[in-house]
């Protein structure tokens, strides 16, 4: 009888060993899978900036509308949402009225820009919630009407909260947690168009 006791006990360690494995592995996957969707949206949005592009007036190359730099364009900032829920379930199911419909019709570069950032958006969060887009420039000619001049390089960021859990602190990417109070992860994607 304590044989079968003893046996049962070491049974359970193992399986309790085997469950904690799951745990880790499910979080992990979860980070994996945030990484992977924010890496191919990134280069979605990269490539639909190279696209939409057009001949700068004043410098030898190319730019985009102003209008992408708008940060109320993105994360349904400008949108709201009379049922709750989700992100991607309130607003992406269907086009919001306010979000012009460009594949049907000819529109403008700010509403192809509004667009955009309607599609990047809805795309992020497809996998994760919490998942947040920006677009920002580092802009090497402030002289001139252009939000991000020719040659100046546009960066892509998606960022998404991340937990420190078994009192193991994660090391934080100093850009992805600038202006946040709580821990953030993220994707960078430069490009110079």
């Amino acid at each position: 009888m304590i044989e079968i006791l003893v046996t049962l006990f070491i049974l359970s360690v193992g399986l309790l060993g085997v469950a904690y494995l799951q745990f880790v592995g499910s979080f992990t996957n979860s980070e994996s899978l945030s990484r992977s969707q924010s890496v191919l949206v990134a280069q979605q949005f990269s490539e639909r900036l190279r696209s939409n592009a057009v001949f700068s007036i004043t410098g030898d190359g190319l730019v985009v509308d102003n209008n992408y730099f708008d940060a109320g364009l993105y994360n349904f900032a400008n949108l709201a949402c009379a049922g709750g829920g989700l992100p991607y379930q309130c607003y992406c199911l269907s086009r919001p009225i306010v979000i012009p419909d460009c594949n049907n019709n000819i529109c403008t570069n700010a509403q192809v820009a509004t667009l955009d950032a309607y599609e990047v958006s809805c795309a992020a969060v497809a996998s994760n919630p919490e998942i947040e887009v920006l677009l920002s420039c580092e802009d090497n000619n402030l002289a001139d009407a252009q939000a991000c001049s020719v040659g100046s390089k546009h960066i892509v960021t998606l960022s998404w909260p991340v937990e420190n859990w078994q009192n193991i602190n994660r090391t934080l990417n100093a850009t992805c947690n600038v202006g946040k109070t709580t821990p953030f992860d993220c994707v960078s994607v430069d490009i110079t168009l």
